[in-house]
């Protein structure tokens, strides 16, 4: 049976990190290298997150992918030249995360005219994660992706999982270079590109945008849905619900092409048929292992706690390193399907009317004899080795205290750094080593509490975009009783307004609202990025209707927005 972590599987990585072996030995499958994949096809591997593919055809070069930045694609791009000089002719997005470096391509080319491919819905869903939710996304990816880890020592980053680091930091600065797809598809498609027949299939994974790309002609599949790892149903970060059953059917399509050569999104590349119609299958069986089983206990009336007891991948699915828990892991993925499935309520009476956390962990700790009793417990559940037990413990102590206003968060640490070390777990691993870090004073992770708009994503997008968010900084204690509405007229042409009311702030047409401001752009992105107050935006922006100044200030002050305030 497998685990999530296993206690005493413990090794020392090149740097100094202390890393399950599982771990350590993938970064050498993720290693910075760029393959031959047939006669026709490159996949480079360790520039980034994700790779970088190319195809050649009749006509030149087609790209795949494009990274997180145009100096991690630059990069890609030096690799492909030392193979072949034929130009980039065509791009192929396979799905929206990967799509920030095609701007390199024009560099190289020297002009902007070649066709992009890709999902019609990659743009909504590039936009999808920022704005409401952007703290809570961006908080999720840097403990995800030990983005804020040091590079050596015991608590050093090893891998990512999918890929040897989120961003390369030889890329730096990560110029942002996105090109939108000039030829869309929104069903399975056959298309000539390059000189290429391909043939695209719907393939939904971790995006509603994923794609397979079908070379017939190559003997060549492309996808993002065969992992290095086993596939990650939830993603601690936090994400939308992806439900095992459609990821399913793209496999199913995948293993009934049958290719000789296979290129993913993430990992080393494969050729033979063989191997890859074994490996494939043990891929997608691992995945209705997990919904089969969580749907079965659920009919039992297992709880989600029960469930995750009672669910572990059977040993055969550790012979294969894309069906280890290398990137998330098994008992979150129940828990996710369940959720996914039935909501949050899983029978369990305890979880029907829970306690507030912070008097739960004062009556807990009272009642096992108060605070010197439960660290003692603790520390025994530390030097024995039972992590879960100890995590139980010092989360109550540190809750404790802080419901007391103060700190007691050593063991909490500690016990996290344990369980980190000894799971196979990219994503576990880092997360939890953020979180000990943070706990420990090392790191200041307040900024990603807070909602922050950059002046640069403001200036980079219609103005009228950030208004409705705001509606998620609504203090709603103080709006009590506040009622009135604004309307927002940006020089850019667009507009947006809110009306505030019964605690809420409703999006609204500009044009209906009472109080009606005109101002540029460029106040507005220096109003919500915090570079200048609102008191003097309204001096330099003097453009109201419909009421004054102080009916403007009164509005805004009831928003989570520093600015606003001043």
């Amino acid at each position: 049976m497998t685990h999530a972590f296993r206690v005493g599987q413990v090794t020392t990585d090149h740097a100094g990190q202390r890393v399950h072996p599982q771990q350590a030995e993938q970064s050498t499958r993720l290693a910075h290298q760029l393959y031959s994949v047939g006669d026709h096809a490159w996949c480079f591997v360790g520039n980034g997150l994700s790779n970088q593919s190319f195809v050649r055809g009749p006509e030149g070069i087609i790209a795949i992918d494009t990274g997180e930045s145009i100096e991690e694609m630059n990069d890609a791009l030096r690799a492909l030249r030392a193979e072949t000089d034929l130009p980039v002719v065509a791009c192929i997005y396979t799905h929206f995360h990967y799509v920030a470096g095609t701007r390199a391509i024009v560099n190289e080319r020297g002009d902007e005219q070649f066709p992009i491919y890709g999902h019609a819905g990659i743009a909504a869903n590039l936009n999808r994660f920022g704005g409401e939710v952007g703290p809570r996304g961006s908080r999720g990816m840097v403990y995800q992706f030990g983005m804020m880890l040091p590079e050596e020592g015991e608590d050093g980053l090893v891998n990512v999982g999918l890929g040897r680091f989120f961003r390369n930091p030889d890329h730096s600065p990560f110029t942002p270079g996105h090109m939108p797809v000039t030829h869309a598809f929104e069903s399975n498609c056959e298309l000539t590109i390059a000189g290429l027949p391909v043939e695209v299939m719907m393939a939904p994974s971790d995006a509603t945008d994923s794609v397979t790309l079908w070379f017939p002609s190559l003997d060549l599949a492309v996808n993002n849905i065969f992992w290095p790892a086993l596939f990650n149903v939830f993603a601690i970060r936090g994400e939308e619900y992806r439900d095992p059953r459609i990821l399913l059917k793209g496999l199913d399509d995948l293993m009934g092409l049958e290719a000789m050569h296979q290129i993913c999104t993430h990992g080393p590349p494969s050729s033979g048929r063989e191997e890859i119609q074994r490996s494939l299958a043990l891929y997608r069986d691992s995945i209705q292992f997990i919904w089969d089983q969580t749907v079965r206990f659920a009919n039992q009336g297992k709880t989600l706690d029960e469930l995750v007891e009672l669910i572990q991948l059977p040993q055969h699915f550790e012979g294969d390193f894309r069906t280890q828990q290398l990137y998330g892991v098994v008992e979150h993925h129940v828990r996710q399907v369940y959720t996914g499935l039935f909501g949050w309520f899983d029978e369990d009476p305890r979880h029907l009317f829970p306690m507030p956390p912070g008097e739960r962990a004062n009556k807990m700790v009272e009642a096992m004899g108060g605070v010197d009793a439960v660290q003692h417990l603790a520390d025994q559940a530390i030097d024995e080795a039972d992590l879960r037990w100890a995590l139980e413990l010092a989360s109550l102590l540190d809750r404790h205290a802080e419901s007391r206003g103060l700190r007691d968060s050593e063991r909490l640490a500690t016990t996290l750094r344990r369980i980190a070390q000894c799971s196979p777990s990219a994503n576990v691993r880092n997360w939890a080593i953020t979180r000990a870090l943070s706990l420990e004073g090392k790191l200041d992770l307040s900024r990603f509490l807070v909602h922050r708009f950059r002046k640069g994503e403001v200036l980079a997008t219609e103005a009228a975009r950030w208004v409705p968010v705001l509606r998620v900084l609504l203090d709603y204690q103080k709006a009590e009783g506040v009622t009135g509405s604004i309307g927002f007229f940006f020089d850019d042409g667009s507009s947006a307004g809110l009306t505030l009311r019964n605690q809420v702030a409703v999006p609204t047409a500009a044009d209906a609202a009472r109080l009606r401001w005109t101002l540029p752009k460029s106040a507005w992105a220096d109003l919500l990025s915090n570079k200048s107050p609102l008191s003097q935006i309204l001096t330099e922006q003097p453009a109201l209707e419909g009421g004054s100044s102080s009916d403007v200030q009164a509005l805004l002050a009831c928003f989570d927005l520093d600015s606003f305030k001043g």
